[in-house]
């Protein structure tokens, strides 16, 4: 088994003995992988706390051919996950940024870019800045960097422009907004504003800086939520567990 190095992000912990752990790592150089952690539980472990929640770690690790998991041999804290503050919305959507690492992507599958938008996303939650919009900003980063990105000006259709005024349809099923030619008999339909629209291509944009400056209102805020929140439900087939706890969630 050849040993192997990464920069890792935990986003998943179990216990599996009275001393060791199975942890999701979310890593840069292999994708998601899961593996073994020997030890880990003891008080003077050889992993030294590094493995907790949203952790971001060095890691070396026997890395297996077959379905069985890897086995961590080293493990070194880079940074912990600590949101300033006591609010809850950086804490939950740094837990729901592990929640979506893990259902969007497959074992040993890399995406060092979306490796590292989530540890963008997940240092500026600890460092206070504003959950809402960088919770919106990483799921349309990672539905973009994944090949699910929803198209947001043209239709998903027929690509004509659809005209950015009003209220627009959005099929969740089809992927993006619909003209009035093509939305006819399509099912789970929403009306999405205009505003909302735009507010949505800035934070999809990967080389953007507006979405920083972003002033989302609290009802627009509600409605962008509801599209992505539907949107990530269809594509994964159920409705993801921090769901529930997204409305702590501030402009």
């Amino acid at each position: 088994m050849p040993t192997e190095k990464a920069t890792a992000i935990v986003i998943r912990t179990v216990e599996f003995s009275e001393t060791s752990l199975v942890v999701t790592l979310f890593t840069r150089e292999f994708g998601k992988i899961g593996a073994l952690a020997k030890g880990a539980r003891r008080l003077k472990g050889p992993f030294e706390s590094a493995l907790d929640l949203l952790c971001l770690c060095r890691v070396v690790f026997l890395h297996k051919s077959s379905e069985a998991l890897d086995l961590l041999t080293e493990a070194k804290l880079l940074r912990r996950f600590r949101p300033a503050g006591h609010e809850l919305s950086g804490l939950y959507a740094g837990y729901y940024v592990a929640e979506l690492l893990g259902e969007l992507t497959d074992e040993d599958d890399p995406h060092p870019e979306l490796f590292d938008l989530a540890d963008e996303t997940l240092a500026a939650l600890a460092a206070g800045e504003s959950a809402a919009r960088w919770v919106a900003r990483f799921e349309l980063g990672a539905l973009r960097l994944l090949g699910h990105t929803p198209s947001l000006d043209s239709c998903v259709e027929c690509g004509v422009a659809v005209p950015q005024a009003g209220r627009v349809a959005f099929g969740l099923l089809d992927g993006g907004v619909l003209c009035n030619r093509c939305r006819g008999g399509k099912k789970q339909l929403v009306l999405v504003s205009a505003g909302v629209l735009k507010a949505m291509a800035q934070l999809a944009d990967p080389d953007g800086r507006a979405w920083r400056r972003m002033e989302i209102d609290p009802r627009s805020l509600g409605e962008l939520r509801g599209v992505l929140n539907r949107y990530l439900v269809n594509l994964l087939g159920r409705k993801p567990r921090m769901h529930e706890y997204l409305g702590v969630l501030g402009g």
